[in-house]
């Protein structure tokens, strides 16, 4: 009897727990009976339950749980063609969240992979037709708000079609794929190279400019001051001249003796010169009669 009644509140126990399921916070559940989504009897809409203590047929009912936090869509970037048929990768993310358990389920069979795959497409389909509008200088000068705010427009039709209400669309970074990236760089690089090229030749024909100029003014600067000096030593020797002239005015004699002195001085001035001349030369003239010069 004893061993019975303990079988009875073993019984009695698991009936009571498998009756009994918690929906925490940030989840709803999905009771399904015999594998089909229990549904109220009045309305006939499938019933969602909130978070808390809540209730099931034992062995007939089973609960599914979905989350109904934010969630986040953050996936590889995709390729985009722009208006002019340029190809740009595209790394956006989109935060979402369910809002109608029962359409959400019955579109993605309450999988969130499935659930991503048809948010990425809408959502990227809304991208895909704003970048197919504009021009890449559009889109790097500043229309990426634009292209969002279309794009999070777009993807509101996500609420009646997947049960899934999208918060926010972002566009993280927007780059060329590699190998336009590559050409890109290469003729950016081509170009700078050819304007480098140019400007060293400018510069080159500058300084050949600047140069030749320089020159010119240097020949030009020697020659005023090569005909200024010829003209003050023309000058001196004419000064010079006069002064000889009116000394030889004053005393012709004594402008004589003085020259004949100069010259000796100067014929004299090393003892190594020998100088061969006639005895009755006129370079002697003031040495043979030096009796005379004393008088």
């Amino acid at each position: 009897m004893k061993n019975f009644m303990i079988a009875i509140i073993a019984a009695l126990f698991v009936l009571v727990v498998s009756s009994v399921f918690v929906v925490f916070e940030g989840q709803r559940g999905i009771v399904f009976q015999f594998s089909k989504i229990k549904r109220d009897a009045e309305t006939g809409d499938m019933m969602v339950y909130e978070p808390g203590l809540q209730f099931k047929i034992p062995f007939i009912e089973s609960v599914k749980k979905l989350d109904a936090r934010i969630q986040t869509l953050d996936e590889a970037p995709d390729r985009f063609v722009t208006s002019e048929k340029k190809d740009l990768m595209v790394d956006s993310f989109v935060k979402w969240r369910i809002v109608d358990f029962s359409t959400y389920y019955l579109r993605t069979s309450g999988s969130i992979e499935n659930a991503r795959a048809l948010l990425k497409q809408k959502v990227n389909n809304g991208l895909r037709t704003e970048f197919g509008t504009r021009t890449i200088k559009e889109i790097v000068s500043g229309d990426r708000d634009s292209i969002m705010a279309k794009a999070l427009e777009s993807a509101a039709s996500s609420r009646e079609d997947l049960g899934i209400e999208v918060i926010d669309v972002r566009i993280k970074a927007i780059n060329l794929p590699t190998e336009v990236s590559n050409s890109i760089y290469d003729r950016m690089r081509a170009e700078r190279t050819a304007v480098a090229k140019e400007h060293r030749s400018q510069g080159q024909e500058q300084s050949e400019i600047i140069r030749a100029t320089i020159d010119a003014k240097v020949t030009v600067m020697l020659a005023t001051a090569q005909k200024e000096a010829f003209e003050i030593r023309g000058e001196g020797d004419a000064l010079a001249a006069k002064v000889y002239a009116d000394t030889y005015k004053k005393d012709a004699e004594f402008f004589s003796f003085y020259r004949s002195l100069e010259a000796y001085e100067k014929s004299f001035s090393s003892k190594n010169d020998i100088l061969v001349v006639k005895p009755d030369n006129d370079f002697f003239h003031y040495l043979k009669n030096s009796d005379k010069v004393k008088k």
